[in-house]
């Protein structure tokens, strides 16, 4: 029997969701919701079609989990309580100061459901988290650090297309490779944020735009630039479409720590990723916590879960059998 999975919105995370569940034989698409016109939403999949938002509720009894593919700073917080009380969920919610929040919220609306909610699920917070976790249990004695990049930052882009002058524009996050090296040398650096990164913004200016008061109005930008050290590009909209269509990312995780006795030995541990489509990476990521969710629940649980609180067996749809015989 397949894994019925619906998908609540349909941007660039929505898309990703859907060509993910062609690749998992165990799972189905019903279909998407959308807050759109379904009569004008084309689907990938054969002979699915989407359905309007508001009309989830009339099909509980279809779908096993629901994957919210909202955005983190308005939606999510609404849609995934919202939707837990009637569905499995799993969604990315990436917020980090306030995923504790999310989760009161979203556990007790999973609970008067009897469903299971898997919130933040993605690379960070997700594969991220995990393998902060790991480092840490591994080796206490030692110093955790995170890099981001190089890729798109999807948030600061926003905030460049905010200016005033600015028609279009995309922002880079880069890591400073000396920092990351020295960390790779076990130095355990103390590094502020400018030391850790850059960020590298390419703009297109409107007509007769003052190209020095964006640059001005970009670097000091409180809360996404000021900290930083920024460089601004100014290019076509040609250029921008030529060279910066993508949505790649990735980074780092790693843990630099000690043992023995007198701490006299040192070790690294890297998990790193280098990802052409962030959206699509993190929508495969959800759809193998859909599959978690699913049997979760089938075993009676409950409530909201992180990726903490998830075996990795139940990632795959190995069995127990397969899964130590090709992969132990």
């Amino acid at each position: 029997m397949s894994i019925r999975i619906g998908i609540y919105g349909y941007g660039n995370l929505g898309r990703g969701v859907e060509a993910a569940i062609a690749q998992n034989p165990d799972m189905e698409l019903v279909t998407v919701f959308t807050r759109r016109d379904p009569a004008g939403l084309i689907l990938h999949t054969p002979g699915v079609t989407a359905t309007a938002a508001d009309k989830a509720a009339d099909m509980a009894d279809s779908i096993d989990v629901m994957i919210i593919c909202g955005g983190s700073a308005t939606d999510l917080p609404v849609q995934t309580p919202a939707l837990a009380k009637q569905f499995n969920v799993v969604d990315s919610f990436d917020t980090h100061a306030k995923i504790p929040q999310h989760f009161e919220a979203v556990d007790a609306a999973a609970k008067e459901g009897g469903k299971v909610a898997m919130i933040s699920v993605g690379w960070d917070p997700g594969m991220f988290s995990l393998n902060r976790l790991l480092g840490e249990a591994i080796l206490p004695q030692g110093t955790a650090y995170t890099f981001w990049g190089k890729g798109v930052s999807q948030g600061h882009s926003d905030a460049i297309r905010r200016v005033e002058g600015v028609a279009d524009g995309k922002q880079y996050t880069i890591p400073v490779e000396a920092a990351l090296q020295a960390v790779r040398n076990g130095e355990d650096p103390q590094l502020t944020t400018r030391q850790k990164h850059l960020r590298e913004c390419f703009v297109v200016p409107c007509e007769g735009a003052d190209l020095a008061r964006i640059e001005k109005e970009i670097k000091e930008m409180p809360n996404y630039f000021a900290d930083y050290d920024t460089v601004v590009h100014f290019i076509t909209a040609e250029e921008l479409k030529r060279d910066h269509s993508g949505i790649p990312h990735g980074g780092f995780v790693i843990r630099s720590g000690k043992t023995g006795w007198e701490q006299e030995n040192r070790h690294i541990m890297e998990f790193s990723l280098k990802l052409d489509s962030n959206p699509e990476f993190t929508s495969s990521v959800l759809v193998a916590y859909a599959r978690a969710a699913y049997r979760m629940q089938q075993e009676g649980a409950c409530g909201c879960k992180t990726v903490f609180d998830v075996p990795p067996a139940y990632l795959s749809p190995k069995s127990a059998q397969e899964l130590r015989r090709t992969l132990l």
